[in-house]
């Protein structure tokens, strides 16, 4: 027996739309971290190289060599606020990590890259109030600013930033403002 499950999409600004995009598109590690295997993985990715170790520890992962060996040879497990900081600082780390290869994808040499808008679902709205919102595409051939701001994991750049491309959309920009998805592919 199939059965149908019937859902209203929920609003999200544009801006969040596009970062959880670029998150999709950074290829995070799919295990969780509270798994072993998850959390070997993302040792493994922040202290692989000094580099990544001075990143790691610039991101928020402060705790000493001793305790990273542990927590490698399975002698010890992380706290959940030790997990908390091992996941938060192996995603600012990727994140910075893949910046810039997602850059020259998205900017492709100026070309830039389709983005379609899907936007909000007007059907639970009454009547009088629905307003004729259809699906939109535009390219977007400026992403600098957009991927320093998602990189640097700063929520109110990112807005801006998303905003200069939106209003490229003419008069009807504002009605893009909450969307149910943003995609698009590097």
């Amino acid at each position: 027996m199939c059965q149908s499950l019937s859902f209203i999409d929920i609003p999200i600004k544009g801006h969040e739309a596009v970062a959880r995009q670029l998150d999709a598109l950074a290829g995070y590690i799919a295990t969780p971290v509270t798994a072993r295997r998850g959390l070997l993985a993302r040792l493994h990715y922040l202290t692989r190289s000094t580099h990544a170790r001075a990143a790691a520890r610039a991101a928020g992962l402060t705790v000493t060599d001793r305790t990273l060996r542990a927590w490698t040879a399975g002698t010890r497990t992380p706290s959940r606020r030790n997990l908390a900081a091992i996941e938060q600082a192996y995603r600012t780390v990727r994140r910075e990590n893949v910046a810039r290869y997602l850059l020259a994808r998205l900017n492709r040499e100026g070309r830039g890259t389709r983005v379609e808008i899907h936007p909000l679902n007007q059907s639970a709205v009454d009547r009088p109030r629905q307003r004729a919102v259809e699906f939109r595409t535009m390219n977007v051939r400026r992403w600098d600013r957009i991927v320093a701001a998602w990189a640097a994991g700063d929520d109110q750049e990112l807005d801006d930033a998303w905003v200069d491309q939106v209003v490229d959309l003419g008069s009807q920009w504002g009605q893009y403002e909450y969307v149910t998805n943003v995609g698009f592919a590097a």
